[in-house]
Formats: structure tokens, sequence, C-alpha cells
């Protein structure tokens, strides 16, 4: 593109002034790396701070999955895991400025320590993160589902910050799919793996993305992804229109799936979706809570639970970045409600 004067990847973020000084000094800018020879995580040691209360934490780079519809394997690159010791050093700092919750993620934090000489994986990772003085709440981003076997889930059951929220990236819940999308799991593996999950944690709340419209999806083909929704009863589910992305398998599929058919099939996942938020809800009236409070927005202080439900609520002091224990009044369609003043 002739308008581009100075182009670079996102692992030379901290490059960007010397390359425009060399493009403005030489007229002439060096060549972009190919992500594909990047061997080891760019570690730019930033972090970051959602209204100076949770700090997110990037531990891992690049994908090797290669799903038919994205393109992230060929621009992030293959995977690399950003050094224990770097996280570790991070998120002791962040401890020590109050910060109370961390959320560990990167682009397939699944595959964390795989290109690592030694045996250290992302449970390791967060046996260490747990340990640390400060932190109360360590959450995972989103996960593929074949990361939660018995090895893993029995650890992570002995650590007790964990967030009892998980996001387990489904994508169809028709095996025929998700075959063609490449996925490398069936839904009956899914589901018993969400059994185990609900096995140990009975508070658990589960999250998901699904894609509509995928090339050569039938309309009996998305039934059964209907069918397997409702039955596994996600909290919440992101649910996304395929977009063709050039240059992936999928966009050379046949049978490429109409627009007014994807919107069709995104609205009905997306009620389905709302109905199960109000179930989860109105669950927990009457019962106890702990929550994290983020913010506060007119009269009401607003934050999480552990398991990722919105509460907002009134107290007599200032309650920001403290978890408050509170006894769920009612329920809206997207959060909770305490409007008795907590007095602390």
């Amino acid at each position: 593109m002739p308008e581009i004067d100075v182009c670079f990847g996102t692992n030379e973020k901290k490059e960007i002034v010397k390359n425009i000084e060399t493009y403005v000094q030489k007229g002439k800018q060096k060549e972009m790396d190919d992500v594909f020879q990047n061997r080891e995580y760019s570690d730019f040691g930033n972090v970051t701070y959602t209204e100076k209360i949770r700090a997110v934490i990037k531990v891992q780079d690049g994908c090797d999955r290669f799903c038919s519809y994205c393109l992230i394997p060929y621009a992030r690159g293959r995977v690399r895991s950003r050094k224990p010791e770097s996280v570790i050093q991070e998120i002791k700092s962040i401890a020590k400025k109050g910060i109370k919750e961390v959320v560990v993620t990167g682009i397939h934090i699944a595959s964390y320590g795989k290109d690592f000489e030694e045996n250290y994986q992302l449970i390791d990772l967060l046996e260490e993160i747990n340990q640390i003085e400060g932190i109360e709440r360590i959450r995972l981003g989103s996960i593929e589902p074949r990361l939660m076997d018995e090895d893993f889930l029995k650890r992570l059951k002995k650590l007790n910050k964990i967030c009892h929220h998980f996001h387990l990236s489904l994508q169809s819940g028709c095996d025929e799919t998700l075959q063609r999308m490449n996925r490398c799991y069936t839904t009956d593996q899914f589901e018993e793996i969400v059994k185990k999950i609900r096995e140990i944690y009975n508070d658990v709340i589960l999250t998901t993305d699904i894609i509509v419209g995928f090339p050569g999806e039938t309309e009996q083909e998305y039934e059964k992804t209907y069918a397997f929704l409702k039955k596994i009863k996600f909290y919440k589910m992101h649910v996304f229109k395929y977009s063709m992305r050039t240059g992936t398998k999928a966009a050379g599929m046949r049978n490429q799936v109409s627009n007014e058919k994807k919107e069709e099939r995104s609205r009905k996942l997306m009620v389905l979706s709302c109905q199960n938020q109000i179930f989860y809800q109105e669950q927990l009236i009457g019962k106890k809570v702990d929550v994290l409070i983020e913010e506060k927005e007119n009269d009401f202080y607003k934050g999480h639970t552990a398991n990722y439900v919105m509460v907002k609520l009134k107290s007599n002091q200032d309650v920001i970045n403290k978890i408050v224990s509170v006894v769920v009044e009612k329920s809206t369609d997207n959060e909770l409600i305490v409007e008795n003043v907590i007095k602390m």
C-alpha cells in the first residue's frame, strides 16, 4: 500500500519512536519481522488496569491451533510464553499498589509453557500466583475447554484465590460444524468437562463464545447447536455472526450462509443467553455474595462477585477496591441489587 510509510508488528511496540526516527533520517524503514520466526515472548513490562481495581496480565502470545476461520496464527505467530519470573515479579509489584484481582490472559493461554524446555504449564504459574500476598482473586481469561483435564482441575481446586468463573470457548454445539472449524473436540467431550467443573464448584458461572452462520451450517446443524446450548445453560453467551477472513480455510468453503440467516440465528441465541442470565441471577436472591467494588455510579457502588456477576449496592462509606459481603435483595436483567445501605 503506497500510502503506508512505516509498518511494524505488535511485538515492536517499544520500537515505535526508533523506527519512525530511522524512517525520517534514512527515508526507509527496516523490513518487518516475520512473526513465524519469533520464538520468544516480547516482554514489554506493561499491564492493563481497569479503574485501578483489576489488573489484566498477559502471559502468552501466538497460537498453534489454526482454526479454519481464524487469522490469529498468521498475524501473531507461534505460541510464545512469558517467563514465569517476569509474571510473578509484575504481579507482586501491582499487589503492593493495592490491586486485589488479576486476570491471567493471552492469545491462547491453554498453550502456556508448551514452548519452554522445562515442564512448566499454566497450572504451575497459577499455583505461584496464588501464593502472592495481597492478591485476593485470580481470574482466567478465555480458555480452550481441553485445558480442563482431570489433573488440571484437581490442582486448580486447591487454589483458594481462583474465581469460580470460566469462559470456555465453544464456538458451536454441533460436531459437524466443530470439525469444519478444526476445533479438535466434540460436544460430548465438552459436556463431560462442564460436568466435572460443576462437580468441583457448585457456584461456578460458565460463559462462552458462539459463531453462527459458519460456512455449511444447515438449519439442522444450527438446531443442534441451539439444543446443546439450552442443555449446557451458560450464564452468558457472546454470539458472533461468522465473518469471512481472506486467507483462512473457511473463506474458501462452499455454502456460505446469508446475512439474513446469520442475523436470525444470532437473535435467537441472544434471547436464550438473556433468559439464562436472568435464571442464574434469580437463584442468588436472598443469598450472601462477596463483591469487589470497582466504581460508584450515582448513589450506588458497583462491582463483581468472584464468579463475575455484577452487583450494585448502597453503602454509608467509600468501599471502592474493598471486598464486601452482602445479601442480594433483587435482580434485574443485567445485575443484582442491594438497596439497603451497607454499614461498614
